[in-house]
């Protein structure tokens, strides 16, 4: 049995988005993008290709030394648009916390 789409059918499976960010707007989020880069604000809006805007947008610093390690200095962005093809990570702010990585073996004394 062969199943024939129209194009209006094509247009709505291609406009369809998996992730539904609509539970999220007016609350905080975090964001990591591509590079390492990561911030945080209130959801204020998105769209299909998961661009963002953020208000209220804190930046967290990398350190020099070490791209991928965050340090405890931020920096105030406020009202930002970010480009859904640079984001990697969404994920509430409230309830997220750091977990030492499972797959490393911790060593004895």
């Amino acid at each position: 049995m062969e199943v024939i789409l129209n194009a209006e059918d094509k247009e709505k499976k291609k406009k369809e988005s998996i992730f539904d960010l609509s539970k999220y707007i007016d609350k905080p989020i975090r964001v990591k993008f591509q590079g390492g880069r990561e911030a945080s604000g209130v959801l204020k809006g998105f769209d299909p290709l998961l661009n963002l805007v953020l208000d209220g947008t804190i930046e967290y610093m990398r350190d020099p030394d070490d791209q991928l390690k965050l340090t405890e200095d931020t920096r105030q962005l406020g009202l930002v648009v970010c480009r859904g093809t640079s984001v990697v990570l969404i994920c509430p702010q409230d309830g997220m916390e750091a977990i030492p990585n499972p797959f490393i073996q911790q060593q004895d004394g």
